[in-house]
């Protein structure tokens, strides 16, 4: 009876935490992938991910007309549609291209445009991060690239899809054998990824990953910066970059900072929506700890910030954007020290999460709890132990005594 009193808050503290772990994940959505809706051309990519709720609907716009952009729009209505006119949207003003009936459901509406790969000498590792400038090369402008058909590799299934393009004016020829890419995948649930770095996320979350492979560096000590913007109408919430450190190292060893960007309304019927990752990138399709290399992101970058060069996010929000808009930007950049990861493999991968609600957050796995519970309960045990043994002298040293007639 006593060790079981003992193991109970141990199995108690293991129950409570899986039960947070469950109600991370949030209600189940029915989620379905369209290529190309309301169009039966393959020469250009949009992807429209829909994601139906007990009473609501988030719609997921992936496309590389232009740059490559996903728009997140949040809607009160389970049957909320997306409507594309696709002759506005191919023309010089896609203004208004895009819409989703009935209009009165959008609560809420944000974009991520993913516009340049920035090369730069990074052989002072420690320059960067503390502002001084390095040599850059010519950027990657994504907008220009010339992106694959996502028809041929959508997974119904497993809800993935994949953006593979090249650089169409590569004069240097660093892509002769080389691609960037942007892997997308859905949720209807809430979990956990199975590879690295192992992302929690939400039925109200999505992920992309970007991935370089086999790109040509310019120079011998090379590193990549990704340039992400961020656009959303005035009025929908202060933009805040956020660090939120962990002391968990069971699901992505040695990472202890989850970065974030969150914006839009606060309130507790909505929440706000969050672009969220793990500050580190690995170097192979096997991402393992030794392949690791670490993520470094810039200042948020608020002022005077404009969309730069097409995007399906005009199509949206229409012409100007900036002046009746929220636009952010900030730089995403890979390896340090550790940066020769890429030289030598030739790979990188890098995975963030979009979406809306309350960004997930990482508790203390049940190993980890375990090993507290453990921890805490083998003094107590010792303690209990060595007053039994105590007792169980004494009383033996009184049944010997015998007294003196």
């Amino acid at each position: 009876p006593g060790g079981s009193r003992l193991l109970l808050p141990g199995l108690w503290l293991l129950g409570s935490v899986s039960c947070l772990l469950g109600a991370a994940g949030g209600d189940r959505r029915k989620v379905t992938l369209h290529y190309n809706p309301g169009s039966n051309s393959s020469s250009v990519n949009l992807l429209h991910v829909r994601a139906v709720g007990r009473s609501d609907t988030l719609h997921y716009v992936w496309s590389s007309i232009g740059a490559p952009t996903v728009l997140l729009i949040y809607t009160r209505s389970e049957r909320s549609a997306l409507r594309v006119n696709w002759a506005k949207l191919l023309s010089a003003s896609p203004a208004g291209a895009i819409w989703i009936e009935p209009p009165g459901s959008v609560v809420y509406a944000t974009a991520v445009v993913f516009t340049k790969v920035f090369e730069y000498n990074g052989a002072n590792a420690s320059a960067l991060s503390k502002g001084q400038e390095e040599p850059f090369y010519p950027p990657y402008d994504l907008a220009g690239f010339s992106w694959q058909s996502v028809n041929h590799t959508v997974n119904q299934t497993a809800l993935t899809a994949q953006f593979q393009g090249v650089d169409t004016s590569d004069p240097g020829g660093a892509f002769r054998n080389g691609t960037i890419s942007f892997q997308v995948t859905a949720y209807e649930q809430g979990g956990r990824d199975g590879p690295l770095p192992r992302l929690l996320h939400t039925a109200n979350s999505s992920k992309v990953e970007f991935i370089m492979d086999k790109v040509a560096p310019r120079g011998n000590s090379s590193r990549f910066m990704l340039e992400v913007v961020t656009v959303e109408e005035k009025g929908g919430g202060h933009k805040r970059l956020q660090s939120v450190r962990s002391i968990d190292d069971e699901y992505t060893p040695t990472i202890f900072e989850m970065a974030q960007l969150v914006s839009g309304p606060r309130n507790d019927s909505i929440g706000p929506n969050f672009f969220q990752w793990k500050t580190t990138a690995y170097g192979s399709r096997d991402a393992s700890r030794e392949n690791a290399i670490r993520c470094r992101y810039s200042p948020l970058q608020t002022a005077n910030r404009t969309l730069p060069g097409p995007s399906i996010a005009h199509a949206y929000f229409g012409e100007g954007l900036g002046r009746s808009h929220s636009v952010a930007a900030i730089n995403i950049s890979f390896g340090g020290e550790d940066g020769e990861v890429y030289a030598e493999k030739g790979y990188l991968s890098w995975s963030a999460l979009l979406g809306f609600g309350t960004p997930p957050e990482d508790a203390f796995s049940p190993l980890v709890m375990a090993i507290v519970a453990v921890g805490l309960g083998t003094p107590v045990v010792l303690l209990l132990a060595g007053g039994l043994v105590v007792l169980f002298a004494r009383r033996k040293h009184q049944s010997q005594y015998e007294p003196i007639n």
